[in-house]
């Protein structure tokens, strides 16, 4: 009988003699990606046509010239995973990963829309054709992200940054 052994399981839970799972809390570990964290944004750039230039070669030129980076402030022209540096306008982040084709870099405290904002910058390539893709997250919503109309700006100058961003690496590929 497969149904007879959850019957008193659950007389159990109802007895309280049992308890059930906990309410799922924030992840802690939303370092490694935003799967079951709290999403802020997902945007997709295309870089133009590459065929000779692989993804790794895209996220490197960047990655080792930071200054084509369009709010890189007192970032350092390379950056490395556990530097931490000052974005443009004083906001504080640490470059938590840098990946073959990717790289993310997590806000700390006094940046402007609070810490644990984890961005990942990925690169990819199809049939010649370069996209990047910036994705943003974090284990639990700030007072801005929290809030409609702050997230709401959040969004408008992250998607309008990393169109910049994604313009300079049209031009600056052909280097890598």
């Amino acid at each position: 009988m497969p149904g007879f052994a959850a019957v008193p399981v659950a007389l159990a839970l109802c007895a309280g003699l049992l308890t059930g799972p906990a309410v799922a809390e924030p992840r802690n570990e939303c370092r490694a990606g935003p799967w079951g964290c709290y999403g802020l944004y997902a945007y997709g750039y295309s870089l133009g046509l590459h065929p000779f230039t692989s993804p790794h070669a895209v996220r490197a030129q960047l990655t080792d010239h930071f200054w084509l980076f369009p709010v890189s402030g007192g970032c350092a022209g390379r950056i490395r995973a556990g530097a931490r540096c000052e974005l443009l306008g004083g906001n504080p982040v640490e470059v938590e990963y840098i990946g073959n084709d990717f790289f993310q870099i997590n806000t700390l405290p006094g940046h402007q829309l609070g810490r644990g904002m984890h961005i990942r910058f990925a690169f990819s390539r199809t049939l010649g054709f370069h996209t990047l893709t910036v994705r943003a997250w974090q284990d639990r919503p700030t007072d801005c992200t929290g809030e409609a109309f702050c997230n709401t700006v959040n969004r408008v100058f992250a998607w309008g940054t990393w169109r910049v961003l994604a313009q300079t690496l049209r031009f600056s590929a052909y280097a890598a």
